[in-house]
């Protein structure tokens, strides 16, 4: 069973008028994980789509969905999957490729067959999924979090200290334009992407996870000038525009998972914003 919702790209303009109900529709995904479904959320900034598989008693099979206008899901996108469950298998024309508690897969495009199974039921596994148009095909690619390029940042002093870990990307994986991975912060530690910055080049999902229970994150969004929040639980995602920052502050520390396309490859295309700029 796939769920599917469309979302219409909207102006800093208009956003700086939006109270909270509107910007929580508009930039808020809060329905990932159901267990036994396939759910995206399509963006109509670079026509992003960030979902999730949690299969059960069942394998779920990838179709395609309307928007698309395709056969297939995969006939002109690639994808990347990482896993915050139980261990599980994704299966890419007949190749299984098992995915432990944060490993991630690539799969390029033209992959017509693709099956999503968890090794437990009573402990699914839990495949959050982004995927971007693609031009060409490229091969399909595990990354454990073992493998990945790995940054450390911050410090405890300014409540950032954390690890980058640098997944689907360039050097380890070749994508047409998806990149993905996910940045873990250090106990004591609170705070991601501080200083924010914005990239006019590309957009930005974060997935948040590993909030503990009763815990929250407030993300930051809007022109540096003209700065909103939301607040965040658990296995939710924030979907962030070009013009915008991404950012935010945790009552705990937590993991969040970055991927992006667009324009570019380079990852250190961004435009830092000051700290005491920031409205």
């Amino acid at each position: 069973m796939i769920n599917y919702s469309s979302r219409y790209a909207s102006s800093p303009q208009a956003v700086k008028h939006y109270d909270t109900k509107q910007l929580r529709d508009e930039f808020l995904i809060d329905n990932l994980m159901k267990e036994g479904e396939i759910t995206f959320t399509y963006s109509h900034y670079d026509r992003y789509i960030a979902g999730s598989a949690v299969p059960t008693t069942t394998p779920l099979q990838l179709e395609t969905i309307d928007i698309l206008k395709m056969p297939n899901f995969l006939d002109r996108r690639e994808m990347g999957v990482i896993n915050v469950g139980g261990n599980g298998v994704v299966i890419v024309e007949g190749v299984a490729f098992e995915l432990g508690f944060k490993d991630a897969l690539y799969i390029g495009k033209g992959n017509s067959d693709v099956v999503f199974k968890s090794d437990d039921v009573k402990n699914p596994a839990k495949f959050y999924i982004n995927s971007a148009p693609a031009h060409t095909n490229h091969p399909t690619k595990k990354v454990s979090l073992a493998e990945a390029n790995k940054l450390e940042l911050g410090t405890m002093e300014t409540a950032n200290h954390r690890t980058v870990n640098q997944m689907i990307i360039g050097g380890i994986v070749t994508t047409c334009q998806l990149q993905m991975g996910m940045t873990e912060l250090r106990p004591g530690s609170v705070w991601n992407t501080m200083p924010a910055h914005v990239h006019d080049r590309r957009m930005e999902v974060y997935f948040y996870l590993d909030i503990p229970e009763n815990q929250a994150v407030c993300h930051f969004m809007g022109e540096p000038q003209e700065t909103r929040h939301l607040w965040i639980n658990n296995h939710q995602a924030v979907i962030s525009p070009p013009w915008s920052i991404h950012s935010g502050a945790g009552t705990s520390n937590y993991t969040f998972i970055w991927g992006m396309a667009g324009e570019n490859l380079d990852y250190g295309d961004m435009d830092v914003c000051k700290i005491t700029e920031l409205r």
